[in-house]
């Protein structure tokens, strides 16, 4: 068994127990592997194990692994990385799902790409000025904006709550988001991490952003 398959399986067996303590089906949960710096060849190793959903951040470095990709068809890339207006259209011509959509221009670039995608609107419940997203004052016309564009499929809501080594600090955000969903009728909900997604998962997450966990820490360029 590989490093890879050993972390994966690790991965696995934590999604389900934690689905199980809350009495959710551990097939609800959407795993992404986030492989931002990876290269590709280890998103066709992650491909080979079962892995079918990979997270990136940033427009640029996918769109120089895309070369590579071609073996892969039944892969889904997320873009979970804040989204700059002026790389929306490639972003949209790349990605089968963004993440990080936070306002209605933002909304509107991607819906002149006029290519459909699946769109999940980046909450900001943190105080941190790192962060990125709509407050959630702004939802509900955010929400409707993204609507009112042909080729966006309004999924869900997505945040990214204070980093701390802990999980337990997480809930109240994760928790606040699903309150938000629920607020504004949404079904999906992508929340938690590596260090926190069994927390997410209690908390009704149905995509998780994994990296560390399976790949290891990043090399710092």
């Amino acid at each position: 068994m590989t490093e890879l398959e050993q972390r994966l399986e690790d991965v696995r067996g934590r999604v389900e127990r934690a689905a199980r303590r809350v009495g959710r089906d551990p097939e609800a949960i959407t795993l992404i592997a986030v492989t931002k710096v990876f290269p590709a060849r280890v998103i066709a190793e992650a491909y080979a194990l079962g892995l079918r959903d990979f997270g990136e951040n940033y427009v640029q470095e996918f769109d120089e692994k895309l070369a590579e990709l071609s073996g892969i068809p039944e892969a889904r890339f997320h873009l979970i990385g804040h989204l700059q207006s002026n790389k929306a259209r490639r972003a949209a011509q790349i990605f089968h799902s963004i993440q990080t959509v936070d306002n209605a221009k933002l909304a509107r670039r991607l819906e002149e790409a006029g290519r459909e995608l699946d769109v999940m609107i980046e909450v900001k419940l943190s105080e941190e000025a790192s962060k990125s997203g709509a407050a959630p004052e702004e939802l509900a016309g955010l929400i409707e904006a993204v609507r009112n564009c042909g080729n966006l499929r309004l999924a869900g809501l997505m945040t990214m709550p204070p980093w701390t080594k802990e999980a337990e600090p997480s809930r109240p955000y994760f928790r606040r988001l699903r309150q938000l969903a629920e607020q504004h009728g949404l079904a999906q909900l992508s929340m938690g991490m590596s260090h926190d997604f069994e927390v997410a998962i209690e908390e009704g997450a149905t995509h998780i952003r994994v990296g560390t966990a399976l790949f290891g820490p990043r090399k710092k360029a």
